[in-house]
């Protein structure tokens, strides 16, 4: 990144994808520029959105002035290898970088999906597409579940990338239909996160709340 360039996220308010770069700006301590996109609205299939991201998908960081990346973890390992949240060491990396894999494949395609047809398509929670998601997504917080009862964090032994990949949709998976009561492992690691300097909260849409 250039010295004097600040770096704009383009993203959605109430999108873990979205919020992963922010949180990570903000608990490196590090100015960026928020540019909010209204998905719903149709604003990522714009022409001007689409020179940069072709996909039409949020989040995108602009991290130089014209230079554009997308996709939420690519983002993560751009603007966190410099920081302590890239571990040193190649184990470590590769640890950090499976649990950044899992929570894409095994993790986000049924909590943060589930979230968004219930949050953004008016899905309902009896639907059998919603219904379909719940075993997948739950046998994903119960493996995240039993790691933490050995673990503080995910992929080292301080909090990592991992960590602010999985907490992103983890802390709203109830939103998606997954409560989280009976992990409690889960719950004590989502508060040590929130503990962390310079935590800051997702940013939340108005026409969402209840």
């Amino acid at each position: 990144m250039s010295d004097h360039f600040v770096p704009r996220i383009y993203g959605m308010p109430d999108s873990g994808n979205c919020y992963k770069p922010c949180l990570l700006m903000d608990l490196t301590g590090r100015r960026y520029e928020w540019r909010p996109v209204d998905a719903l609205a149709g604003e990522t299939r714009s022409p001007a959105f689409l020179a940069k991201n072709p996909a039409g998908r949020v989040p995108v960081l602009e991290y130089a002035p014209g230079a554009f990346l997308a996709e939420s973890n690519a983002i993560l390992w751009y603007l966190g290898q410099d920081s302590p949240l890239w571990p040193a060491g190649d184990a470590l990396r590769a640890s950090v970088l499976a649990w950044m894999c899992f929570e894409q494949n095994s993790h986000e395609v049924w909590i943060a999906t589930s979230r968004f047809r219930l949050l953004f398509a008016g899905a309902r929670q009896d639907s059998e597409d919603i219904v379909s998601r719940r075993q997948p997504g739950m046998n994903a917080l119960a493996l995240m579940e039993a790691h933490l009862r050995e673990h503080a964090w995910f992929g080292a032994p301080g909090v990592s990338l991992a960590d602010i990949a999985l907490f992103a949709y983890t802390h709203v998976a109830d939103e998606g239909g997954f409560p989280l009561e009976g992990f409690p492992a889960i719950g004590a690691w989502l508060s040590r996160v929130e503990m962390l300097p310079g935590f800051r909260p997702m940013r939340r849409d108005d026409r969402l709340r209840r």
